[in-house]
């Protein structure tokens, strides 16, 4: 089999405002439409197709599910940038940027119809505390190193 592309389909109630969010917020184009349908692709490669529910040509026992329990993940060059981006275009963060002890460090935000979108970038494990994008947690971090030298020096100097 050779595969020439791949696409993620995600069913939900109203097509056009999924994917004029896509479009806007994160640099997708509407490739084709129809009634219930559109296909995006990013410049980047990645493709999405929004369905709407109830659709024949979806299998009976799913027409009615919507994208729940699916999360589109996009890694990104500067997951502070696209943050700030994002809330400055009005886009509700629905989870706030964490950093994860495994080095990924993440925000989610939610389409119109509810599909979560993870953005996401990667840092060192060892350097994902650091990193941290709230304030407070890097003046902490910030606190605690200079602490850890002043006493380093303290010892030094006995």
């Amino acid at each position: 089999m050779r595969i020439t592309s791949t696409a993620t389909c995600l069913t939900v109630d109203e097509v056009t405002s999924s994917s004029a969010f896509l479009t806007r917020h994160f640099g997708f184009q509407e490739t084709m439409a129809a009634d219930g349908f559109a296909a995006l692709s990013h410049p980047d490669g990645a493709n999405v197709v929004f369905v709407r529910r109830g659709l024949e040509v979806l299998p009976e026992d799913l027409r009615d599910d919507r994208a729940r329990g699916v999360l589109l993940a996009f890694t990104v060059a500067d997951l502070p940038a696209e943050y700030e981006r994002l809330r400055a275009e009005g886009v509700i963060i629905t989870m706030e940027p964490r950093v994860e002890p495994w080095g990924e460090r993440v925000f989610l935000v939610s389409d119109p119809n509810g599909v979560v979108i993870e953005v996401v970038d990667w840092v060192d494990a060892d350097a994902a505390a650091a990193l941290s994008l709230d304030p407070s947690a890097t003046a902490t971090a910030s606190a605690a190193a200079s602490a850890a030298t002043a006493t380093a020096s303290a010892t030094a100097d006995h």
